[in-house]
């Protein structure tokens, strides 16, 4: 596919290239250089430095080559934002059986929320990348293919399956980048994240009191701000994403069956 191919084809061009629709030089104006070594560079920057060191000037230099070689094989940043993205997102989970049964649904919505908070926080670069539109790239499709079979047999109308793994998906997403925000948190401060909560708790006792905070003395009151050495780092996360599912449980119940 050549350049006024893409113009008719309607595909912007990092979707076109992403999806191999668009034809690539063989070989650059320096030996060895081709479009996976200069995503791969920029996957390496992005997760050392953040996706905001990434350039094509830093990822030239990453390369040893000039910044308008690069144009050759990425035609803009956010072409290669979405290259960098196919390149570490792995395939969906697989579901048991071709399409699950409408009794299954919990359990293939879970795994695959699990799979992408998965590679979310082994990436956390990623949480940080624009976002420029719906979700078009190959990865991007077969995740929605995926999260979309999970619902087969539920009774909801494609809407509303639209709907339910855009929400869980959301989910995902915030927990995973406020999870990584704390963490960071905590790190840079140098405690472990008991001694953090139980600062956290004592702060809260001395700025509020029972006649203006009922709601917030009744939590300090208990053992929810309680570090639990035993409990499993994930648990805030099932908790939540037990909630949304029983939200989904419900509302096919209601429209399902």
């Amino acid at each position: 596919m050549t350049a006024a191919d893409d113009e008719e084809s309607g595909l912007p061009a990092s979707l076109a290239t992403a999806w191999g629709l668009r034809a690539r030089p063989s070989k650059g104006p320096k030996p060895g250089l081709s479009l996976e070594r200069i995503v791969d560079a920029a996957v390496g920057v992005a997760a050392a430095e953040g996706v905001g060191a990434v350039s094509m000037g830093r990822i030239a230099k990453e390369l040893g080559a000039s910044p308008m070689s690069l144009y050759r094989y990425v035609g803009a940043k956010d072409e290669l934002y979405i290259l960098m993205q196919e390149a570490v997102t792995p395939e969906p989970p697989e579901l048991s059986g071709s399409a699950p049964s409408g009794a299954g649904w919990r359990e293939g919505l879970t795994r695959w929320a699990r799979a992408q908070r998965a590679f979310f926080h082994e990436n956390l670069w990623l949480l940080r990348v624009p976002i420029t539109g719906p979700p078009a790239s190959p990865k991007s499709v077969a995740w929605m293919e995926c999260g979309l079979a999970a619902l087969d047999g539920t009774g909801l109308d494609e809407g509303a399956k639209l709907g339910v793994i855009m929400l869980v998906s959301g989910y995902v997403r915030n927990e995973a980048l406020l999870m990584s925000e704390l963490d960071a948190a905590i790190t840079a401060s140098g405690s472990t994240p008991a001694e953090v909560l139980r600062r956290y708790r004592r702060t809260l006792d001395t700025l509020t009191d029972p006649d203006r905070h009922p709601a917030v003395t009744r939590v300090l009151a208990s053992d929810a701000l309680d570090p639990d050495p035993a409990e499993a780092p994930d648990t805030d996360f099932e908790f939540g994403l037990g909630c949304v599912l029983d939200g989904v449980a419900a509302m096919i119940g209601r429209q399902g069956g």
